[in-house]
């Protein structure tokens, strides 16, 4: 639901998503809030009670759309309604992959100063936030919202390796990463990479993930040693250093 259905038209039908909506992975509809508009000039807004700056979007037109979105969905099916808020809880891989579970969903893109409480209210909408910052609009977090669920769904991607491995989903970020050539700019390619020794390159790839994880996101580190007790690797090694660290 949204004032601007074409963001998440030109998102939904690009790359990855696009592929997988035409191959049945998954289905979306997109609502335009301002068609359930009833004044005149399909105004959405007014100006909020008790003062303040801006515009809020108005709960009839909000409910409108949601009552005729709740008629094309089967009344027993396992949903949740989603309001994209920075005031909401976080998006964590955990819950893309509680979401995933869910038969639909149903996000509410929100604009100019948010949303008259009632609507939420009436409902049932639970708040979900992208991070500490503030947008002019919730469709980029309900594009964000969606890749991540989407990309759990069966079929979306080639293998299921490709979700699991990825930084964050393991409880660790992820390990540094290389191609041809195996030599660009004086950097090599670490040797343990070219060995052929999966063994080998495993424990390599291990020992990258926990000293990034520890350096930037010190909680996940905390968090995956509680959950893995025995000691870590030894520390890994920054493999190439950088111009300006080659001239110091």
């Amino acid at each position: 639901m949204t004032l601007f259905p074409e963001v998440l038209e030109t998102f939904l039908s690009s790359s990855i998503l696009g592929r997988a909506v035409k191959n049945g992975c998954f289905t979306y509809a997109c609502h335009n809030i301002r068609d359930y508009s009833e004044s005149k000039h399909k105004n959405v807004d007014d100006t909020p009670y008790g003062g303040g700056c801006g515009m809020l979007m108005a709960a009839p037109p909000i409910l409108r759309c949601f009552e005729a979105v709740l008629r094309s969905h089967p009344a027993g099916e396992k949903r949740r309604v989603i309001y994209l808020s920075p005031r909401g809880k976080h998006l964590t891989q955990t819950l893309a992959e509680e979401l995933a579970t869910c038969d639909s969903l149903i996000l509410l893109c929100g604009h100019y100063e948010g949303v008259d409480q009632r609507a939420l209210d009436l409902m049932a909408a639970e708040e979900i936030s992208i991070g500490d910052f503030v947008l002019t609009g919730g469709e980029l977090p309900a594009c964000a919202l969606i890749d991540a669920v989407a990309r759990l769904l069966p079929g979306v991607l080639a293998e299921p390796d490709c979700y699991r491995d990825e930084s964050i989903a393991s409880g660790l970020l992820e390990y540094p990463q290389y191609t041809r050539p195996p030599v660009v700019e004086g950097c090599k390619v670490p040797d343990v990479l070219l060995s052929g020794d999966h063994k080998m390159i495993d424990a390599w790839r291990l020992a990258q993930s926990l000293a990034l994880t520890e350096e930037r996101r010190p909680d996940l580190y905390e968090a995956y040693l509680a959950l893995h007790p025995a000691p870590p690797p030894k520390k890994a090694k920054k493999m190439c250093r950088t111009p300006k660290e080659r001239e110091e």
